[in-house]
């Protein structure tokens, strides 16, 4: 158990990476400047409206990793927050930052 625990921590860590990484290219590709060209415009207000919701996904994901983390560290990543029951490896294998059990998820 304490092996497949260590790999979820490296998955989340990695995933995190990538969040990061994924978040910096957002916020590059929102701040570039837009042409002259009117309809251009529109057209690249509405990509940057599409990279702000992939921005707010991965902003809202990496949160929820960085949650799963500190509960790794506190002890407590494998018990539900909601009813204190354990997580079943298998749910942790398929939502590594989830913080529900089955029962309460649903």
């Amino acid at each position: 158990m304490e092996k497949k625990l260590d790999d979820l921590k490296k998955e989340l860590e990695q995933r995190k990476d990538a969040l990061l990484q994924r978040i910096s290219r957002v916020k590059q590709g929102i701040t570039q400047e837009h042409s002259a060209d009117w309809s251009e415009q529109a057209q690249e207000r509405q990509n940057d409206e599409v990279l702000e919701a992939i921005g707010n996904e991965s902003q809202y994901e990496l949160s929820q990793i960085n949650l799963a983390l500190e509960r790794i560290e506190s002890g407590d990543y494998t018990s539900c927050t909601d009813c204190g029951e354990d997580i079943s490896l298998k749910r942790l294998e398929a939502v590594p930052y989830t913080h529900l059990c089955i029962n309460c998820a649903e």
